[in-house]
């Protein structure tokens, strides 16, 4: 039997958002350790704020200060924390109502194991040392047995308003690429474009899925394309990826492979980016020891005719 592949896979980025009044009121009231909530027009208190009623769809802007204790209504333990969560050893994920709110809000309670928890017990939040105007800000919640904390009425208004947050996101699994894309993986470590042609349809797809998209059947023959191919649509990169050293702008390109069925995605070096076009005959350099072409030049063939290309747009 065949080595099953496997690899490691992250897939991450940053999502840069804009605040609106309550959602930036309530981000810089946890810089200044303030819990806000909003007040909604039938006197419910909700915590986190939202900027309309979720039974009403009304929109809500009176913003209201509630105290730094509250109840656990519900809880989870989480036994093995994983990179990026609130706490580095184990802890209980909480829905906290604080005092003053009608709602819970959600976040880490740090607990010496889980007969420690319990629904019904008051706790406080531990503001971090270093805060910046983030849900991080509120580093915990830590068990608490005095009496419920008095709020100093603030008004939600405050100097330097958080106007905008950064949140990173990231997934992080290990990819197996099943039978079909094993060979094509395999064909490209030999600098050979192998795809898999569908039986009823008879189109060729690179790299190959295991399965005919158009007609749902399988696909198992084996179909060397290439090596040359033809741009069938391109776009011009202005913007530098911080883990890709190519300098901007530089063009990706779709290339349809002689003998494919379905354009693959590729970049386009040895030619300046404002000469690239639609059509243009491009072939694969393969840099030394790489596993796939490190990009895609001209070979200096005349451009493809519009008709044996557009299928494929």
């Amino acid at each position: 039997m065949p080595e099953v592949l496997k690899a490691p896979l992250v897939v991450e980025f940053p999502f840069t958002r804009s605040l609106g009044p309550v959602q930036s009121a309530f981000l810089t009231g946890l810089r200044e350790r303030v819990v806000l909530g909003v007040r909604t027009g039938d006197g419910r208190t909700l915590v986190p704020p939202v900027e309309y009623d979720p039974v009403t769809a009304e929109e809500i802007s009176d913003l209201v200060e509630v105290a730094p204790t509250g109840t656990v209504t519900t809880w989870a333990w989480n036994h093995e924390p994983r990179r990026g969560q609130p706490l580095a050893t184990p802890f209980a994920w909480v829905l906290v109502r604080l005092d003053g709110a009608d709602t819970a809000l959600l976040h880490a309670l740090d607990a010496p194991g889980p007969d420690a928890v319990r629904t019904g017990m008051r706790v406080r939040v531990r503001w971090a040392a270093e805060r910046s105007g983030a849900i991080t800000d509120i580093a915990c919640f830590e068990p608490y047995d005095g009496p419920a904390a008095e709020p100093a009425g603030h008004d939600g208004r405050f100097e330097d308003m958080v106007t905008g947050i950064v949140a990173p996101a990231r997934l992080d699994y290990v990819y197996s690429p099943g039978r079909a894309q094993a060979a094509y993986i395999a064909g490209l470590a030999e600098h050979r474009t192998v795809g898999e042609r569908c039986p009823s349809c008879r189109k060729v797809y690179v790299p190959p899925k295991g399965a005919c998209p158009t007609c749902g059947v399988a696909t198992s023959e084996q179909v060397e394309v290439g090596p040359r191919g033809t741009v069938t649509t391109y776009c011009i990169v202005n913007i530098k990826a911080k883990n890709l050293d190519i300098e901007v702008p530089y063009v990706y390109a779709h290339i349809a492979l002689d003998g494919a069925g379905l354009a693959l995605h590729g970049r386009i070096g040895g030619i300046p980016y404002d000469e690239v076009r639609m059509g243009l005959r491009v072939e694969p350099v393969w840099a030394e020891g790489g596993r796939h072409p490190d990009h895609y030049r001209p070979t200096g063939e005349p451009d493809a005719d519009y008709e044996t290309y557009k299928e494929m747009l």
